[in-house]
């Protein structure tokens, strides 16, 4: 199945999404297609860290989103 793959930033005081990286593919199955989301979020070359990706079939139909971290404070994004 043709896949859509996005990575984005949220704004925290509205929620707002910011697509900051978007790839296409092609993947077997769900699995599949999170095992390539996941290694494209680390070999991507974004202008930011992502805080969060969404998997779409190629009609549009949202099939996953994952967030990555959720930050207590602003001062944990310099923590590992």
């Amino acid at each position: 199945m043709k896949i859509v793959i996005e990575f984005y930033r949220i704004r925290e005081t509205d929620n707002a999404h910011a697509v900051i990286g978007q790839e296409t593919a092609d993947a077997a199955n769900l699995d599949d297609a999170i095992e390539i989301a996941q290694r494209l979020a680390k070999t991507l070359n974004m202008p930011q860290q992502p805080d969060a990706m969404s998997i779409s079939d190629s009609d549009g139909n949202e099939l996953y989103v994952h967030r990555f971290r959720v930050f207590e404070t602003p001062d944990e994004r310099s923590l590992p």
